[in-house]
């Protein structure tokens, strides 16, 4: 599918122009001019466009990459590239597609900055690489193997692939190779195959030498080295092709018995991702004195980025990014200013300034290479109107062959299909579907393959999720109940705020005949059924503020006509069940319980800059916009939790947000909040309340 690209530039205060292509003779390649265009908020964001025999035109996003945005953006006067998206997010554009194959023949690959500069020879010092691809390509044993973490180095120039001399590498070299193959470190390997191999094969060597000093993100980020002499076939006398060995990380490592003694280890980490749609991307956030905080923007790099990418297990970064770009995080800002030299085994271990002065409009994130698994080619989805949606298939072994069948749809829920657009490199899941008449593929493919499928919602594929093996059981069958998902790049994430809660509690003790309505919405205890009329319920009384910090508004999941009405409130359910109030023992059992119906999703409230779009009056739009919060008085129906029969003691007040996970989410591990509380027969004390993965404790 071709699609514009669309990118978002670093501001430069030395806003020094980097020409492209303007060193050419008149029979060379015609200069092109850039632009950003398009629907934009800023002057440093937009669609990539380019002027070319007398019109603009847009730049297909195949084989586009963030060094091709960084060769944009500093050509249009600014420091760097931020980041980039293969989407029509600033709309679609007029006139040609330009495509990456064009902008390579005019510009810098297969090496405009070599093949202009490198005709003197003098003129090596400070060039970095810059060839059209690059690959390890493994010796036959080992192609089977995945990932594959070893084997020749080779890169693509001139449109052929060359090996390079290993007579001047590095193991700096093989870490940044490593690097962007989505490995964390390199290591030693048994050369003597390798020299075999080599004696055997014709050889065609590049012409250079390469200088990295390990910290780099990419081998275009490396100097290039010297240049070796040819001599007939004999190009690298002293040495051979260059052979590279990774070490892969922890949920990458293929199991012991396929021949890998050991991987990267991630003992008690201090740092996490968190909010990312794909494994290995995510808002940077870091453990200090218990407490989980982010990291501020300011000076936020490639580097720093790298160290949080191979700390976690991953390769390199392949970008830095700023501006809360994957979700606003909660709790304190722990670090700003962070200075990386790149070889740190953590980012705790780089500068940063202590004295933040953030807010979490300015959380770091980090997008990082991770290996080639081939998830994507095991599953797949049929039938959809785009890519991002269709009837769920799946490629399974059925009587010695391989075949594409179906899911069965008995319990598939938003986990599951989590896990489906995860797998497949689509972000989000937006909907999971029980019924997929509406997607029919090919009839030979409706056979149900697997059924029985639990997701906890964080495997990279559907085979790590529960499910019932060979044995198949799906009453219904595949066909027109074959699981079905959609899928999104950006998702809502809702977070309760604690002080809110802590400063609004208290205790009310209201008669029977005034919570009739709350008594039919299950919003009592169940000792109400048989209360006399005029007696009491004691009701813990608070307030609910959740605001979404996500990328998407948090919408209902059923559309206007499912809403349930409520006739003695008078009002219609867009959620039955939105919230769950519990008060706890200290060992966790459940002793009292309420739950909030969302009669009204709205914003009540705003960040400065951002409109309200959701209003529940007049049967209106429900919904919390990104930048918006939604309160629940304390003094409004079933905002409690019904206390009437809980002996004095110490307990943990506990509220989950979207507690069956019928709205997707980017983080759900943020949706519980505790307290502490304590109820002495006539008063309750409510303290120390927390989000709870906020610390790595209980309340205490």
């Amino acid at each position: 599918m071709l699609r514009p690209v669309a990118i978002h530039c670093l501001l430069s205060t030395l806003l020094c122009m980097w020409v492209l292509c303007n060193a050419q003779s008149p029979s060379g390649p015609p200069v092109i001019q850039l632009r950003l265009a398009g629907e934009k908020r800023k002057h440093y964001e937009g669609r990539v466009e380019v002027f070319y025999n007398g019109e603009w035109g847009t730049v297909c996003d195949d084989d586009f990459s963030i060094t091709a945005a960084q060769v944009v953006c500093r050509e249009l006067g600014f420091m760097n590239a931020e980041s980039w998206s293969p989407s029509a997010k600033y709309g679609s554009g007029e006139g040609k597609k330009t495509s990456m194959d064009f902008i390579r023949s005019v510009c810098w690959f297969p090496g405009f900055h070599l093949n202009l500069l490198l005709s003197n020879q003098n003129q090596n010092h400070g060039l970095t690489v810059q060839v059209e691809d690059v690959r390890l390509r493994a010796t036959y044993s080992q192609r089977k193997r995945i990932p594959i973490t070893e084997g020749f180095l080779e890169v693509k120039y001139g449109g052929k692939w060359r090996q390079i001399c290993n007579e001047e590498w590095t193991e700096k070299n093989s870490r940044v190779i490593c690097g962007m193959y989505g490995f964390p470190g390199e290591k030693r390997f048994n050369a003597r195959p390798y020299k075999l191999l080599a004696s055997r094969r014709k050889k065609n060597f590049w012409g250079f030498s390469v200088n990295c000093t390990g910290n780099e993100a990419d081998l275009s980020d490396c100097k290039i080295g010297r240049e070796i002499k040819r001599k007939g076939n004999s190009t690298c006398e002293q040495g051979m092709p260059v052979v590279v060995s990774c070490v892969p990380g922890r949920a990458f490592a293929p199991s012991v018995s396929a021949g890998y003694r050991k991987a990267y280890r991630l003992e008690q980490p201090l740092v996490r991702l968190r909010g990312g749609a794909m494994i290995g991307e995510g808002r940077v956030e870091v453990l200090k004195n218990g407490e989980w905080g982010t990291v501020c923007d300011d000076n936020w790099n490639i580097r720093a980025a790298t160290v949080v990418c191979r700390e976690l297990g991953f390769g390199s970064a392949k970008e830095a990014l700023t501006g809360a770009r994957l979700g606003q995080g909660i709790g304190p800002v722990h670090m700003n200013e962070v200075e990386c030299s790149g070889f740190e085994k953590s980012l705790t271990e780089c500068y940063f300034n202590r004295d933040a002065g953030c807010s979490h409009e300015e959380d770091a994130a980090v997008r990082c290479n991770i290996p080639a698994m081939g998830f994507n080619k095991r599953l797949r989805l049929n039938g959809g109107r785009n890519p991002y949606e269709g009837r769920v298939e799946v490629l399974a072994e059925k009587n010695g062959s391989m075949v594409w069948g179906t899911v069965c749809s008995d319990s598939w829920g938003t986990m599951e299909a989590m896990v489906v657009c995860r797998q497949l490199g689509l972000g989000f899941a937006s909907h999971a579907f029980q019924e997929t008449w509406y997607w029919q593929g090919d009839g030979s493919t409706d056979a149900v393959v697997m059924s029985g499928v639990r997701c906890s919602g964080t495997e990279l594929t559907m085979d790590q999720c529960l499910h019932h093996g060979k044995h198949i059981l799906c009453p219904k069958g595949g066909g027109r109940f074959a699981a079905g998902v959609s899928c999104t790049q950006t998702a809502p994430d809702l977070v309760l705020s604690a002080q809110a809660v802590e400063q609004t509690t208290y205790l009310e003790d209201r008669p029977m005949y005034a919570l009739q309505c709350a008594h039919e919405e299950h919003c009592l205890s169940s000792s109400a059924d048989k209360a006399d009329p005029s007696s009491y319920r004691r009701l813990l009384r608070f307030s609910s503020q959740i605001h979404n910090n996500g990328q998407s508004d948090f919408r209902p999941r059923a559309a206007h006509h499912s809403w349930i009405w409520h006739e003695c409130h008078r009002h219609y359910h867009s959620m039955e069940v939105f919230t769950h109030y519990d008060l706890l023992t200290l060992n966790g059992t459940k002793v009292a319980e309420g739950h909030k119906a969302s009669f009204c999703l709205e914003d009540t409230h705003c960040d400065e800059g951002i409109q309200k779009r959701y209003e529940c009056a007049n049967f209106g739009a429900q919904g919390i916009t990104v930048g918006c919060w939604d309160t629940y008085r304390h003094d409004i129906d079933c905002q409690w939790i019904d206390i009437t029969d809980l002996k004095p003691g110490d307990y943990i007040f506990q509220v989950v947000i979207n507690p069956n996970y019928e709205v997707a989410e980017s983080d759900y591990t943020n949706n519980i909040m505790r307290c502490r509380s304590r109820y002495d027969g006539q008063r309750i004390w409510t303290y120390n309340c927390y989000i709870e993965l906020e610390h790595n404790r209980q309340p205490s």
